[in-house]
């Protein structure tokens, strides 16, 4: 079975990758799917309001905390796996 460490890291990698494909597909969908990005828009809202600065910042701020709350959401969907399997 994967250990902790493991699971944390495959669980980061999806976060990045749905996090990716949201910030990818804005343009495509008219922004359809944009209250799937509130978490870091609005992180990215309250740092930019606050200090300022460009706004590529504000986007990479978004990315990250999306992909740390959807990795958050993965882990613990691998955990939970990792002990019914073992169960």
């Amino acid at each position: 079975m994967p250990s902790v460490k493991t699971n944390l890291i495959i669980a980061l990698a999806i976060g990045a990758l749905v996090s990716a494909l949201l910030l990818a597909i804005e343009p495509l969908t008219d922004f359809a799917y944009l209250s799937l990005e509130w978490p870091g828009i609005t992180v990215a809202y309250f740092f930019w309001g606050a200090i300022g600065g460009p706004t590529f910042l504000g986007i990479a701020i978004s990315w990250l905390v999306n992909a740390l709350i959807y990795g958050l959401g993965a882990f613990v969907i691998l955990s939970t796996v990792k002990v019914l399997r073992e169960a």
